[in-house]
């Protein structure tokens, strides 16, 4: 917490409670000029008014439990914002300078209030890939473990998803804009966004052989038995 003055040593008086301007913090005045920040919060719990007087002891008590309140309520600020893994969490509440000990009972509030769960954050991750992304499971676990999420946890996890859907579903909407163009091409550029996707040659080949047919009917069963896209091994 910041202390706007020299700390005082013995009881105090609040002689005021102000509001701060853009905030939604308050701040008490004691004698001498020291101004103490503070949450409405913290300060309903300490039932302080105006008036009261105040020592060093209690003024350290609330110290603590408004950086505590601080760090909690960054933390659900977050969370609120999209879900996270417990290491994602950790490294942004460091960041904003939250001291280890304090961010540590705030993790343990959290976990004891189910909010943060790294399995159940993954499962999430992987249905949202699902929905707007699909990848495969090679690729859903690498970014799980980029977000600090145990390898078992997210290996798991990216085992949910049937990759051979997976890949149809992540080229379809390429594919029907690549409708009425030469198979080489079609193939080439779905070829390409599956393999970015994360997508073994054998699992993309299947998906664009598949669109093909959908798309074009007989004339995409033709050229597939024609032979004319690229030799066997090769996407592109």
């Amino acid at each position: 917490m910041h202390r706007d003055s020299a700390w005082p040593v013995a009881a105090m008086r609040i002689t005021a409670i102000e509001e701060q301007p853009r905030s939604r913090r308050l701040k008490l005045v004691l004698d001498g000029g020291c101004a103490v920040p503070v949450s409405r919060e913290v300060l309903a719990r300490f039932t302080l008014l105006a008036g009261d007087e105040i020592t060093d002891g209690r003024l350290r008590e609330l110290e603590e439990a408004e950086a505590h309140h601080l760090a909690l309520s960054s933390a659900l600020h977050l969370l609120a914002y999209r879900p996270r893994s417990e290491a994602e969490l950790r490294e942004r509440l460091a960041r904003k300078g939250v001291r280890p000990d304090v961010l540590g009972a705030a993790i343990a509030r959290l976990r004891e209030l189910s909010l943060i769960d790294d399995a159940a954050f993954a499962r999430t991750w992987v249905e949202g890939r699902e929905r707007t992304s699909p990848r495969s499971r090679r690729l859903l676990a690498s970014e799980l473990r980029a977000k600090g999420v145990q390898a078992a946890v997210a290996q798991r996890s990216a085992e949910m998803v049937d990759e051979a859907g997976a890949a149809y579903r992540a080229a379809l909407k390429r594919a029907a804009a690549l409708k009425s163009a030469p198979y080489a091409e079609f193939r080439r550029k779905l070829g390409d966004l599956l393999m970015r996707r994360g997508f073994e040659y054998e699992t993309a080949s299947a998906a664009i052989g598949r669109l093909r047919e959908e798309l074009r009917g007989g004339q995409g069963r033709e050229e597939l038995r024609g032979g004319q896209g690229p030799a066997d091994g090769e996407i592109d």
